[in-house]
C-alpha cells in the first residue's frame, strides 16, 4: 500500500511539474493558434474599459455605400465620452462564447458593465447547431475551468462536437420537425418543417397572383429562423443564465441588447403567426431576465424598419447608420442609469 502511494505521489508531481513547464512555455502558442478569441478580451483589459459590448457581426457590419462605419458599440460610447467603453466582437459567436471571454476577464479588471447581444434567431436550431458550431466550440476549448494541459489534451482528443456540415443540418431538421408549435388558437402545422413545407409547395404570390419564387424561399427562411418557442430548456438559456451568474459573482451591472428583426418583412412574406410566436419569445426573454436585480433587457425587437436592413435576402440582424444609431440610442438610455452624469443626449441617433 506504501509503495502504490509513493508512485500515487509522484505521478501527481509529473503531472503538476508537467502543467507548469506547459503553462509557462506552450500554453499562449496554443491559445493565439487555437482560441485567438482571446485577444478580445487582453484588449479590453489593456485599454481599461469599463463597459465591455460583446457582439457578432451585427456590431461591425455597415452597408457598402455608407459614409458612416462606426460599430453599435462606438455610437454608444459616442454618449459617454468620459467613460471608457470597448468591444469584443466575433462573428457569428452567441451566448457560449461571450460567456468564455467573459470569463478571460481578470476579476481586478476596471469593468463595471456588460453589455451583451440578445439575437432572438440564436435560440433556434438552425443557429444553435449551425454549421459554424464545430469551429466555435473548438474555439473555447482551452479557456475551460481546467488546468492548462488538461485542457490541451482534451483539444488534443477532439473533445468538442465535430459533425460534417450534413449532420450539423441533420440535427437542425429533427429539430424543425419534433419540436412543436403551441398557439392559443387552432394553427394549421404543429412544427416548423410543416409550415416551411406549406410555404415551398403553395409559395408566396405577389398583387398580380403570380408565384414568386425568390420571395417564397425568403418566406421559408424567416420561418425556418423564428417559427420556434424558446422554452427553459433550450440550450441558449443555460448560457445566457450562466452568464447573469457571473455578472453577479463579480459584480458587473449587466445590459441585454435584444437585436431589432425585420418584423416589417416577417409581416410581409408571413403573417401574422410568426409575428406572434416573435413577440412571445421576446416576452419570456423580457419576463425571464429584466426582472432580475441589476439586469436591463433593452427591447429593439420591433423598432427598425425593412429599409434599415441591410439584407433583403436572409435573415440577418445587420442595419444601415441610422438603425445603428437607433439601436445605440436605445442602449445608451438604459446605460444612463449606471453613469447618469457621464451621459450626453445629441438629441438624434448618435
Amino acid at each position: 500500500m506504501k509503495k502504490l502511494l509513493i508512485r500515487i505521489g509522484i505521478v501527481a508531481v509529473l503531472l503538476v511539474a508537467m502543467n507548469w513547464v506547459y503553462s509557462k512555455w506552450f500554453f499562449e502558442k496554443d491559445l493565439l493558434e487555437h482560441s485567438d478569441i482571446i485577444e478580445l478580451p487582453r484588449q479590453v483589459v489593456a485599454d481599461s474599459c469599463q463597459v465591455v459590448y460583446l457582439g457578432e457581426s451585427s456590431n461591425n457590419t455597415y452597408g457598402f455605400a455608407e459614409s458612416d462605419h462606426r460599430k453599435i458599440s462606438a455610437m454608444i460610447s459616442a454618449y459617454f465620452p468620459t467613460v471608457r467603453l470597448g468591444d469584443m466582437t466575433k462573428s457569428a459567436s452567441h451566448a457560449q462564447t461571450y460567456y468564455y471571454m467573459l470569463k478571460q476577464l481578470p476579476e481586478d479588471a476596471p469593468v463595471e458593465t456588460v453589455i451583451v447581444t440578445m439575437n432572438l434567431r440564436s435560440f433556434d436550431a438552425g443557429w444553435i447547431y449551425s454549421r459554424l458550431e464545430t469551429a466555435l466550440r473548438k474555439q473555447i476549448v482551452l479557456l475551460q475551468d481546467y488546468p492548462p494541459l488538461v485542457n490541451r489534451f482534451l483539444l488534443a482528443f477532439k473533445a468538442y462536437p465535430i459533425r460534417s456540415e450534413e449532420e450539423w443540418d441533420a440535427i437542425t431538421q429533427k429539430h424543425w420537425k419534433k419540436d412543436p408549435l403551441d398557439f392559443p388558437y387552432d394553427f394549421e402545422w404543429t412544427n416548423a418543417h410543416q409550415w416551411d413545407s406549406a410555404m415551398a409547395w403553395g409559395g408566396w404570390h405577389g398583387f398580380d397572383g403570380q408565384r414568386d419564387q425568390q420571395l417564397t424561399e425568403l418566406a421559408c427562411h424567416y420561418i425556418k429562423s423564428y417559427a420556434f418557442q424558446i422554452r427553459d430548456d433550450n440550450p441558449r438559456i443555460k448560457d445566457f443564465d450562466a452568464i447573469v451568474d457571473l455578472c453577479r459573482e463579480r459584480g458587473w451591472h449587466l445590459v441585454f441588447n435584444l437585436m431589432a428583426e425585420n418584423v416589417d418583412k416577417a409581416n410581409e412574406l408571413v403573417g401574422k403567426d410568426l409575428l406572434f410566436l416573435m413577440k412571445r419569445n421576446r416576452d419570456y426573454l423580457m419576463q425571464r431576465y429584466d426582472t432580475q436585480e441589476d439586469v436591463t433587457v433593452v427591447d429593439n425587437l420591433d423598432l427598425v424598419r425593412d429599409v434599415n436592413f441591410i439584407d433583403q435576402d436572409w435573415t440577418t440582424e445587420h442595419y444601415y447608420g441610422e438603425g445603428r444609431g437607433i439601436i445605440a440610442r436605445h442602449v445608451a438610455q438604459a446605460l444612463r442609469k449606471h453613469y447618469p452624469n457621464d451621459y450626453q443626449d445629441f438629441g438624434f441617433e448618435c
